[in-house]
């Protein structure tokens, strides 16, 4: 993939986590939330991509408060992916290991959106990652000036970035073996204009031949943000998140999507009221 140059002096920044949100006496888990970002830029973090990933945050530390969960939203150094730098992915990577050095050998989530999916998706190699929610992620193949969450999606396009007329890598060109042995969840709106759902699919389908361990929902008719079925998006990562980090068990439609084979268990719809009665 034709990568776009980086300025010749890169700022000089470092990533950090947001407050800690749940019981941090005694942290059993921890949730990282990686917010949205774009393809080529080394501004500064995005308040808003951050400030979208928020109400998650809360809710999943309400909800994993009897399992000591904690969750953290990751703060980049830059607002940018930025090509073979993957700086979202290194910022991924050094959160974790901020997390082992705060709170020792205690399991983690990854729970990425856009650009943050992507880098939730390279990091979980780490050992201490056993489980990655990638919601509407971003991919090669996919229009590359990826959007903070709450921003207005562009129509698909098969190009890259403005001024960029060569066409980014297939998703085939995504690593897989990290996400061996990890549980990992992809979502995606069937309307997503900014980020491919077939991307997400193609990735999901690689990666489910090499593990068991990998299922994908789609949201029809929804959009980049999954804004229409905001609350049904919230319970199922919640379902993911208490399931994978906690001593519960996954609700049954989570339960069929992991144990169907492809494509079945990679086109699960995600119902309208899915919550209401997660677990009755």
């Amino acid at each position: 993939m034709t990568q776009q140059a980086l300025p010749d002096r890169v700022p000089d920044r470092e990533a950090r986590l947001g407050r800690a949100r749940g019981e941090e006496r005694s942290v059993h888990g921890v949730v990282l939330l990686l917010p949205g970002g774009t393809a080529h830029s080394v501004r500064r973090r995005s308040p808003r991509a951050a400030a979208a990933v928020l109400p998650l945050a809360r809710r999943l530390a309400r909800a994993g408060r009897g399992d000591s969960l904690v969750t953290h939203v990751v703060h980049y150094r830059f607002h940018g992916w930025n090509g073979a730098a993957a700086h979202t992915a290194r910022d991924a990577e050094w959160a974790v290991d901020e997390v082992v050095r705060r709170y020792g050998d205690v399991p983690v989530c990854l729970l990425g959106t856009d650009v943050g999916a992507r880098a939730a998706l390279h990091a979980a190699g780490h050992p201490a990652v056993t489980a990655v929610l990638a919601l509407a992620p971003w991919l090669p193949g996919a229009p590359a000036e990826a959007g903070n969450a709450g921003d207005a999606g562009n129509a698909r396009t098969a190009g890259g970035p403005p001024g960029d007329a060569t066409r980014p890598a297939p998703a085939e060109e995504e690593p897989i073996d990290q996400l061996a042995g990890r549980q990992v969840l992809f979502v995606h709106g069937t309307d997503d204009v900014r980020t491919d759902p077939e991307l997400s699919f193609r990735l999901a389908e690689r990666a489910k031949r090499r593990d068991p361990g990998v299922c994908r929902f789609e949201v029809h008719s929804d959009g980049h943000t999954l804004s229409q079925h905001r609350s049904e998006v919230a319970a199922l990562a919640e379902d993911f998140v208490l399931g994978t980090l906690g001593d519960r068990p996954f609700s049954r439609p989570l339960t069929d999507a992991f144990a169907a084979p492809p494509p079945l268990g990679l086109r699960m719809p995600l119902a309208a009221g899915f919550g209401r009665s997660l677990r009755g």
